[in-house]
């Protein structure tokens, strides 16, 4: 059985869980709805279970949960990498560590040192909330007196009217969209446009390198196009599929099905409980 937690944003029309869940049904795979806030972790609900996480809401109860669920059942994505992807400084620290290119970027905690960095990049850089998410909150910065309360994550802004989203599955790219937009961020839910393009082979080596870097199994991977390549600007541990022709919610529930097949994995805490 995999236990299904369903995101908590979907709506009619816009709904990724029961995509792939109705493409569970055609593999024939049973899976069933988990309901994290009906859940008592210490009660041990379940050991050695397939988990597919495909949101989260925002707050303590629901991740503190999968968390205890994890140490004894696989989960994908695991509550490591959702925490990661879901902190900016977290993920960059990642790609960078990993070599992976990158937008010069600070986290700074004073407004002065803010201001030194927005001068050092031409007088305008790029403000995003450390936990933001579909593209709110993002805007460009041209002195620091326009910033609120520290801490500051600051990002070089990089010239742009497009960028790509990128979709990893077990380390292959398996579909991508261009987006476009007027404006600062092409996030589709600001209003920016997506159209699918063929993955090549640069978008797809960075895309499969960052999702390794944050311990991602699947992940839509945000690279900004740079000259002759690209730069990784996110990686989202929770994402959506939004206009890409690939199949994405078969192609998931493959990969739901396979590993629940071949059961928990050497990645899983449960096998140093054993």
């Amino acid at each position: 059985m995999i236990h299904v937690i369903r995101k908590p944003t979907d709506i009619p029309g816009d709904d990724s869980t029961s995509q792939v869940c109705a493409a569970l049904d055609r593999l024939g795979a049973a899976w069933e709805e988990l309901d994290l806030d009906d859940l008592d972790p210490f009660d041990r609900p379940l050991e050695g279970a397939l988990i597919w996480a495909c949101g989260l809401r925002q707050d303590g109860h629901q991740f503190e949960v999968l968390q205890a669920l994890a140490l004894v059942n696989r989960v994908v994505n695991s509550p490591d990498a959702i925490a990661t992807c879901a902190s900016k400084v977290a993920t960059t620290a990642l790609l960078v560590r990993a070599g992976l290119p990158s937008p010069a970027t600070a986290f700074l905690g004073s407004r002065e040192r803010a201001a030194a960095f927005i001068a050092a990049r031409g007088g305008r850089a790029v403000y995003k909330p450390i936990y933001g998410f579909d593209g709110h909150g993002i805007r460009l910065i041209t002195e620091a007196d326009d910033l609120e309360e520290p801490p500051y994550y600051l990002q070089e802004y990089v010239p742009n009217d497009q960028d790509f989203r990128v979709f990893v599955i077990d380390g292959t790219a398996v579909g991508a969209i261009r987006r476009t937009s007027p404006h600062l961020t092409h996030n589709i839910h600001q209003g920016g446009h997506g159209e699918a393009v063929p993955v090549t082979p640069g978008m797809a080596g960075l895309a499969v390198r960052a999702a390794s870097a944050v311990g991602a199994d699947y992940a839509g991977v945000d690279l900004l196009p740079t000259g002759g390549g690209f730069t990784v600007l996110e990686v989202n541990g929770t994402p959506n599929w939004h206009r890409m022709s690939a199949p994405i919610p078969d192609l998931l529930a493959g990969f739901l099905a396979r590993c629940h097949r071949g059961g928990l994995d050497h990645r899983s805490p449960m096998n140093s409980l054993r």
